[in-house]
């Protein structure tokens, strides 16, 4: 990307003295000139990498948009979109439908199909310029245009939101999130894996029976199924205690997290600030 094709010719070289360096430099082209004059006119490796990067960038925020718009729906309930960012049901009139995050879901298979023409569009080509790669233009370009547009939608789509709380921490007080925790707790004191995940798994299998949850076992069961335990479940499996222990590079704990946070809020800064 950062080497000057200047000097190439229509595919051989030029037959003239330029120096392809002084007017590389002169380009500002930091990697100075191509060393290859077929394959400066011949491969489109700049415009793939442009692409994927774009396809790439389009997977994740559809992967965000899946994962929101589920988010946003009354059976789960855990944030509210903007309205900026909505519109309604063109039958309900309760409904308010994610739209941005559902385009940009789609938008996705667009740019994918872009990286697609341009491996395409170049697979049966011999190693020259050939006109067939004026196609290259429009799918460039329009995966660039769509990137970008997508981002900025995104971007309103993630400053709109509002979460509820109370739905986010109801819904992590069931299905034995917990479990893993437990079976930790067991190896701390000194319990093989293997042995803690078997008995953490009957353990379960017994709290399904009772209708309760692990933190929620009576006194004489737990100390029927772990004995070697002498804390608190109620506390060392409540939701803080457990997100509080992932504090490690990359875990979830809610100082690791505003760790994080402070981390890419100063690498943006650094990044846009004047050399």
């Amino acid at each position: 990307m950062d080497t000057s094709p200047l000097g190439s010719g229509a595919l051989a070289g030029t037959a003239w003295p330029v120096d392809r360096e002084a007017l590389a430099r002169d380009l500002g082209f930091l990697g100075g000139p191509t060393r290859n004059s077929l394959d400066a006119v011949s491969d489109r490796d700049h415009a793939f990498e442009v692409v994927f990067t774009c396809a790439t960038t389009m997977v994740h925020l559809s992967r965000l948009a899946e994962d929101w718009i589920f988010f946003a729906t009354q059976e789960a309930g855990f944030l509210r979109l903007g309205d900026d960012v909505c519109t309604g049901s063109s039958l309900m009139p309760q409904k308010r439908n994610p739209d941005a995050l559902e385009l940009v879901r789609g938008k996705c298979a667009r740019v994918i199909g872009a990286l697609t023409t341009l491996l395409t569009l170049v697979k049966g080509l011999p190693l020259a310029y050939d006109k067939d790669l004026q196609e290259d233009k429009e799918a460039l370009f329009d995966a660039l245009d769509t990137t970008s547009a997508c981002l900025r939608v995104t971007t309103a789509c993630v400053k709109s939101a509002r979460y509820n709380e109370e739905k986010c921490r109801s819904a992590v007080r069931g299905g034995f999130l917990d479990a893993t925790d437990l079976a930790d707790l067991l190896v701390r004191s000194g319990a093989t894996f293997r042995d803690a995940h078997h008995r953490v798994g009957n353990a379960v299998r017994i709290a399904e029976e009772l209708g309760c949850e692990l933190s929620a076992l009576s006194q004489d069961k737990r100390r029927e199924l772990f004995p070697e335990l002498e804390v608190d479940l109620s506390q060392e499996l409540s939701v803080p205690a457990m997100l509080a222990r992932r504090g490690s590079t990359g875990g979830t704990s809610p100082d690791r997290v505003r760790a994080e946070v402070a981390r890419w809020n100063s690498l943006f800064t650094s990044s846009s600030s004047p050399s």
